[in-house]
């Protein structure tokens, strides 16, 4: 590596999917030395503590998920179609996310939410940019006349809901049907809520 800067980006891109299956505390200090092929001392050269490794790791893990749902909002032109791009990217890239670990929010909000304050601020921050990104999305419709009046808030709040709930249940009972399934619902509740 060139400098503590790469060094510090090759350790995340190597441990975020390590994190992303194993969790925090199933993650130990064998695992990351293996992902990177480092020593503790290399590894903890550049970072503080576990804690901040596993802190780069989520924000890492949360950037790739978000960059790939906003490329395909992106080629939406109504807020109709967005809204039906950020569901269908969980139908489509459902056996991705699973390969990978879960969903990096999902996986870490369970994990962080005893004590990791640091990790649960994160999830926190991550949970409410997705909340707020789906909430502009449903308040411009209204506002273009594509959508009835809605609590565009509560309707966040529940696809966010609907879809990470979906994506525990059909990883922890191990059947994709759940997920399309309650996709396939929210699809149809954005079509009653549709003009």
């Amino acid at each position: 590596m060139k400098n503590s800067k790469d060094t510090k980006k090759y350790i995340i891109e190597k441990v975020a999917p390590v994190f992303n299956k194993k969790g925090f505390t199933g993650t130990y200090l064998s695992d990351l030395e293996k992902a990177t092929g480092l020593t503790k001392g290399s590894i903890y050269g550049n970072f503080k503590n576990k804690n901040e490794v596993a802190l780069e790791a989520f924000r890492h893990n949360y950037k790739q998920l978000s960059k790939k749902i906003k490329l395909r909002m992106e080629q939406s032109k109504t807020s109709k179609e967005k809204i039906g791009q950020f569901i269908e990217f969980y139908e489509d890239e459902y056996e991705n996310i699973i390969h990978n670990g879960g969903c990096p929010i999902l996986n870490t909000a369970v994990d962080a939410d005893d004590g990791n304050e640091s990790l649960k601020t994160a999830v926190q921050k991550a949970i409410i940019n997705w909340i707020e990104l789906i909430e502009d999305i449903l308040t411009e419709g209204v506002a273009n006349n594509e959508f009835k009046n809605i609590d565009t808030y509560k309707f966040s709040v529940k696809i966010i809901s609907i879809i990470e709930g979906s994506i525990m249940l059909a990883k922890a009972l191990d059947d994709k049907n759940i997920i399309q399934h309650n996709l396939e619902n929210l699809k149809a509740e954005i079509n009653n809520i549709s003009k």
